[in-house]
């Protein structure tokens, strides 16, 4: 509690010079400059980050299938729900993808095709279990800082359903109204009809965003910038680096700070977008996210009608990852930043990767199958 004081006292300290021309500097008018997209093979290799959507998809089956009474399950129980479970083709066949975690057997009647969870799968889906049992203040903490964020200091709990994923929680969270509003949170209605989760939070608490936990480990006494990481052979052109200096000096306004009186049409306005874009992602588990899954926030937490421009405008800050006709975005300082960044790894990271690693053997699998060849054990997977 002393440090978080001491922390905040020198934060405030080493802004002050900043905050006092924020009046004058807010008025800068918007610089539209353009900046070409550039392919980062460095990102596009990252296996948490290219086989994330089939990810999402595979963790969905599991669950469902973990919560059978006898852990497994016929076809006919998910074949018609892929849409729901966001996976493209046959559920069937997207199962049979991957056998490491998923094995198939011949079921008691009809002989229709069932499937079981691997006891490799078994095994990541308890420890993933205990690590949420042992840590789950600070990943609800995360969905705290996310609300936090918001206008109202609260969010409807459809659009935080969509966001559990991204925040390393349960499917199931918010079917539990008793554990939800333990403590954090608690849920209101709003004109009777939609129910919306809101964060306590004390009136003289002060969150710090994980910029300005950057500048002060830093030991910064000019106004907090972005960790900038340039993707190999990006140049940008001298107008667009002049730019982004001056773009680096602008005041910094919190995504935790009153916001009401920025200009919107303004350099110091597009600087609080980014910085409200880098703290959401810094939350997530694997620091990204379906860019259009973000459009269900862009109201509540005050972002501009074409916000993902800011992503394609800063890309020594975000990147822009395509795969399968979708559009990624994901937050390069968690990747790059080292151990000269704030962010804070997500708890939930190193069990995805293990899942990661069942997908990556079921390709090993598969083509031995295909080659008819045995399959030799690679001790990384156990």
């Amino acid at each position: 509690m002393r440090l978080e004081r001491s922390l905040r006292g020198k934060f405030l300290l080493c802004c002050s010079k900043s905050l006092g021309s924020f009046w004058h500097l807010q008025k800068a008018s918007y610089v539209d400059v353009t900046m070409k997209w550039k392919k980062d093979p460095s990102f596009d290799t990252i296996d948490i980050l290219s086989k994330s959507r089939d990810l999402r998809s595979l963790i969905s089956l599991k669950n469902i299938i973990i919560k059978e009474s006898d852990q497994c399950l016929p076809i006919s129980a998910v074949s018609k729900r892929g849409r729901e479970l966001d996976v493209s083709g046959r559920v069937a066949s997207f199962l049979r993808r991957y056998p490491a975690i998923f094995e198939e057997f011949t079921g008691p009647k009809y002989n229709l095709p069932w499937f079981r969870l691997t006891k490799e799968a078994i095994d990541i889906d308890r420890k993933e279990g205990e690590i949420y049992l042992r840590r789950r203040p600070e990943i609800v903490g995360r969905l705290r800082r996310l609300i936090l964020m918001s206008r109202e200091k609260s969010l409807p709990l459809r659009i935080i359903q969509g966001m559990l994923w991204y925040l390393g929680l349960p499917e199931d969270f918010l079917k539990n109204p008793e554990v939800v509003s333990d403590g954090c949170f608690r849920i209101i209605e709003i004109e009777g009809e939609e129910q919306w989760l809101c964060a306590e939070a004390d009136s003289n608490e002060q969150v710090l965003s994980v910029l300005q936990r950057n500048s002060i480990k830093q030991g910064s006494s000019g106004p907090v910038a972005f960790p900038l990481f340039p993707s190999k052979g990006l140049r940008l052109k001298k107008k667009i680096e002049s730019w982004l200096d001056d773009f680096q000096r602008l005041p910094y306004i919190s995504p935790y700070e009153d916001f009401s009186s920025l200009d919107p049409n303004s350099d110091v306005s597009e600087k609080r977008v980014a910085g409200v874009l880098h703290e959401l992602l810094s939350i997530f588990v694997d620091y990204s996210a379906e860019r259009r899954r973000l459009l269900c926030l862009r109201k509540h937490l005050g972002l501009p009608q074409k916000f993902h421009k800011v992503f394609e405008r800063h890309p020594h800050v975000f990147y822009l990852f395509l795969k399968s006709k979708t559009c990624f975005v994901v937050l390069k300082e968690a990747y790059n930043g080292l151990s000269a960044s704030a962010i804070e790894i997500h708890p939930m990271l190193e069990v995805r990767k293990k899942y990661v690693e069942l997908m990556n053997k079921s390709e090993v699998i598969l083509r031995s199958r295909r080659s008819r060849k045995p399959l030799v054990e690679d001790e990384s997977y156990c």
